[in-house]
């Protein structure tokens, strides 16, 4: 059973957060034209994998970048990345297309899935889904991150800005 979004809150219940609710949205675009809160502040979240199959990563970037993928593949030291399959973010994470988060690796028992977290976010905010797409919740990313940690998630802060993504 996938962890729900009364569970994430929960768990941010002593900590900042802020939640906005919205109809379904599966783009980042699709997400602006709602009047959201911080809207510069909300993640686009890539679901990406290596070549091999073999390592699969959620990268969290500003809602304006690009998906260089080969500027990731530099920046977190990983094989060739392409995105990966409907099928793998359902078996993997839970979750369907529209719906990748951050949050989605509390689905993950195996602790296959690495997170990574541009930097621009550090020291603020960041607006991620609770594991379904009708709602955004905005907390700090160093919160975010920590609670990724204690799940025993791999997850840390890169410097997308160091590629020019």
């Amino acid at each position: 059973m996938p962890v729900s979004k009364a569970e994430i809150l929960s768990m941010f219940d002593d900590m900042f957060h802020e939640l906005a609710e919205h109809p379904p949205v599966f783009t980042i675009d699709g997400l602006m034209d709602y009047e959201i809160p911080h809207r510069e502040r909300i993640a686009k979240n890539l679901f990406l994998r290596d070549d091999k199959k073999r390592e699969y990563f959620i990268i969290s970037v500003r809602p304006d970048a690009k998906a260089d993928l080969k500027a990731i593949r530099r920046i977190i030291g990983s094989r060739p990345l392409s995105f990966a399959s409907e099928e793998d973010l359902e078996s993997m994470l839970m979750l369907r297309k529209g719906e990748v988060t951050p949050f989605g690796v509390l689905n993950d028992s195996s602790h296959r899935v690495k997170v990574f977290i541009d930097s621009f976010f550090s020291g603020g905010i960041i607006g991620v889904h609770p594991n379904t797409n009708t709602a955004t919740v905005f907390l700090r990313a160093e919160d975010l991150l920590s609670v990724l940690s204690e799940n025993g998630t791999d997850a840390s802060f890169i410097d997308m800005d160091a590629a020019d993504c």
